[in-house]
């Protein structure tokens, strides 16, 4: 069967337009070329009950749309099919082939429409495989394995006759109290863009477009606040939100890129044509298609303040370079063509849209496509969570979990006879497993009626499982996010009895307020919600050992916890198996690898943070507030213990337009198997602006038994090194660059330098972006 058509792959965009494209362009009509410029959200899933899953969803869709009638010239793209209600996967296959067919075979243009959903922590679509949160990607420090991720999540998503996912995002981590950092990879801009790349490489490797988003600077929003304004300059923009972007557009060959909500100083990202034009197109030679975040063009009128009606805003958006509007065509239907049609805007621009429109329409097969490529009879059963997706989403779980402090109590032998009481309010509940754009937490929340789909185990049972020798007890102790402290007597009642606490805290994901994480729950405070922190205080109050378990999709401000818990445990949201990888941490079945791709704050005062900080930007006498964080960037401990030195340069005088081949010797000087991330950074003692105390290079994870060694040769080019200088030309200035390896941002080895030569280098979008590693053991 096939619900289908075999594509080619994405990355071939960049090709001209075919003749085939030219002449059916040519052969519509204006409102059929409108058509294909837009999506359809049907019902909203389907049966017009999807809940708010969307900004402003209500009061930008005011009535569902009814297919038939929208779609009677034709259609760009269909709006989450699979991913707005819950939907069993094979009648939603054949709901979709039939309306593929319809569109063959009832309207003049006989184009299929493309079918985009989110796929952010695994296809999000009801009995689909959740995988952990990106905040986990980048803590696992390990890109191949994203990848096999990216191309599992796609391989869910041909199956159903989806083309398109709304993923991955690249947006910098810049500040903790920002609600969607549970959606992003990082706050250095290297691993965002490594690790996402990977995952662009994995999803299009099954024919399947990604979607970089948000682009560009969402994640920098004033205070931390969803859909607000941004005040980066442009060194900030092209220097640390910018860099990701170029690596998964020029390494990655992505094939769509998604506009920001953001406005940054004063333009919206929707209507800049400097940034989706000249710098996505011209100058990194992007051939993709640009869509527009869920109502954002309308946005352009209704919250910018930058366009007039919703005809301005389409003429805006589209001049700027937004080739599709999504989730629905509320601008880009009649009040665009209104515009042509009295020659306010020159209908040449909507051709352009609908040439790349098409184009990546024939690279995905659908021009030629046929009726019976999409024969709802033929649909059998489909399984969205096979054991090969569970086992992939347990090897990212493991490898993501972060080990923030231990006094020698973890590991936990397994037999050992122990009273253990696992108490908070996320040890029994498997939702806190999951992120805001897991299905469990965006959609089937607003339907409690529905069951979850998958076989979930909370970190209470599988604490249970785990520790096979002990006697397990469990009281709640207080919610996430409430006030309510009547439980927490009990839960000191349990403490006093037990030899060992097991504390499970932290977050619970949810859309624009319903959580504490995730789209528009943003925080005003990196305490931990509700009472949390009194619970845990009155636990630790009792002599009884803590070992405090995070489940949360922020950092928060816990020092407090890292001073007195006998070991604290950070799980960034890790999915369907994410409490077999915290319990296996525990048990010392799984040797924690994870590193911080975050730093651990001290309080929210020192918001917005980044390791990536001047020297201005450290502590100092004449302020009283400390930026310093009390877990920096990289931090992770372990079960063994890793040794690093030896750390030397093939060249000590390199050209400024030169690689710099770097080596580091590193040991396994424990008892037992482990992986070590070796993390090479940069500093530039003198520069002509101000650039960041230490800046990583390059990374390397690294799997070694006890004992082993490994040497870690990373191929660093030099525009690794580049910046923008006074006049925001990217440069690699002459000059001494001091290199580190150290197991952290802050517990870095003695300097080694090198001495930048020749003149300085304009650093273009031809130079070498990524670090070439190579690992020889022995």
């Amino acid at each position: 069967m096939s619900t289908d058509v075999a594509p080619a792959s994405p990355a071939a965009a960049g090709a001209p337009a075919s003749d085939r494209v030219e002449r059916l362009l040519a052969s519509l009509s204006l409102e059929e070329k409108l058509a294909q410029l837009v999506g359809l959200w049907e019902g909203r899933g389907g049966d017009g009950e999807g809940g708010d899953v969307a900004p402003m969803q209500d009061a930008m869709q005011a009535e569902d749309a009814e297919f038939e009638s929208f779609a009677a010239r034709g259609l760009g793209q269909l709006t989450r099919p699979f991913g707005t209600t819950p939907v069993d996967p094979a009648e939603g296959a054949r709901r979709l082939a039939a309306r593929q067919r319809w569109l063959l075979e009832r309207t003049r243009p006989a184009v299929p429409a493309l079918v985009h959903e989110e796929c952010l922590t695994g296809l999000a679509a009801w009995r689909a495989t959740t995988f952990p949160a990106p905040l986990t990607w980048g803590a696992t420090f390990h890109p191949e394995l994203v990848e096999e991720m990216g191309a599992a999540i796609g391989a869910s998503m041909r199956s159903l006759g989806v083309h398109q996912g709304l993923a991955p995002v690249l947006d910098v981590v810049r500040d903790a109290r920002w609600g969607r950092v549970e959606e992003c990879i990082a706050e250095d801009p290297y691993v965002v863009g490594t690790v996402a790349t990977a995952y662009v490489r994995g999803l299009q490797s099954t024919g399947v477009v990604a979607t970089l988003k948000h682009f560009v600077g969402y994640s920098a929003s004033r205070a931390g606040r969803n859909l607000a304004p941004v005040h980066a300059g442009p060194r900030e923009v092209a220097d640390v939100l910018l860099p990701p972007f170029a690596m998964a557009v020029l390494d990655g060959g992505v094939d769509s890129v998604m506009n920001s909500y953001a406005e940054v100083d004063g333009v919206p990202a929707a209507a800049d044509a400097s940034l989706l034009t000249d710098l996505l197109r011209e100058e990194w030679g992007f051939d993709g298609t640009v869509v527009a975040d869920y109502f954002s063009v309308a946005f352009l009128q209704t919250l910018h303040g930058v366009a007039a009606d919703a005809g301005d805003a389409a003429a805006q958006a589209l001049l700027a370079g937004i080739d599709v509007e999504l989730p629905t065509g509320t601008a880009f239907l009649e009040p665009l063509a209104a515009r042509v049609r009295d020659g306010r805007t020159d209908e040449a621009l909507i051709d352009r849209a609908l040439r790349r429109v098409l184009a990546q329409k024939e690279r995905l097969g659908l021009l030629d496509a046929t009726a019976a490529d999409f024969d709802p009879a033929a649909v059998g059963s489909i399984d969205l969570d096979p054991p090969a997706h569970r086992d992939l989403a347990r090897r990212i779980a493991e490898e993501g979990v972060v080990l923030l402090a231990n006094d020698g109590t973890l590991p936990l032998a397994p037999d050992a006879a122990r009273r253990v009481a696992v108490v908070g309010p996320n040890a029994d509940d498997t939702s806190a497993l999951f992120g805001c754009y897991s299905f469990a937490n965006h959609v089937l929340a607003q339907h409690p009626d529905v069951e979850l789909g998958l076989d979930v185990t909370s970190v209470l049972d599988a604490v249970r499982g785990e520790l096979t020798g002990a006697d397990v007890t469990h009281v709640r102790g207080c919610d996430v996010d409430t006030a309510d402290t009547s439980g927490i007597a009990a839960a000191v009642e349990a403490a006093r009895g037990a030899d060992l606490v097991v504390a499970v805290v932290g977050d619970r994901a949810g859309l624009f307020g319903r959580g504490t994480s995730g789209e528009g729950c943003d925080a005003d405070s990196l305490d931990l919600p509700g009472v949390q922190d009194e619970l845990l205080d009155a636990l630790l109050a009792t002599g009884t050992p803590v070992v405090a378990v995070l489940l949360t999709g922020r950092p928060y401000a816990v020092a407090h916890l890292l001073e007195r818990c006998a070991a604290v445990v950070q799980a960034f949201f890790p999915g369907q198996e994410g409490a077999g990888a915290v319990a296996g941490v525990l048990s010392g079945r799984v040797n924690p690898s994870g590193r911080l791709p975050v730093s651990l704050p001290r309080s929210v005062g020192a918001q917005p943070y980044s390791y990536l900080h001047p020297r201005l930007g450290a502590a100092s006498s004449v302020s009283n507030i400390d930026t310093a964080p009390v877990r920096p960037f990289g931090f992770g401990l372990s079960y063994t213990t890793f040794e690093r030195g030896d750390l030397a340069v093939a060249e000590t005088r390199v050209p400024t337009d030169g690689a710099l081949r770097v080596s580091v010797r590193v040991t396994n000087t424990g008892d037992r198997a482990g992986a070590d991330v070796v993390q090479v950074y940069a500093s530039d003692p003198v520069a002509s602006v101000t650039r960041p105390v230490v800046a990583l290079l390059g990374y390397a994870r690294v799997e070694l038994a006890a004992g082993e060694s490994a040497e870690v040769v990373l191929d660093v080019p030099t525009s690794r090194l580049a910046f923008s200088d006074r006049s925001l030309r990217r440069v690699v200035e002459p000059g001494e660059v001091v290199l580190h390896v150290g197991a952290s941002c802050e517990d870095l080895g003695e300097g080694l330098a090198v001495e930048l030569v020749g003149p300085v280098h304009r650093s273009t979008t031809a130079d070498r972006r990524v670090v070439g590693v190579d690992v020889v053991r022995g």
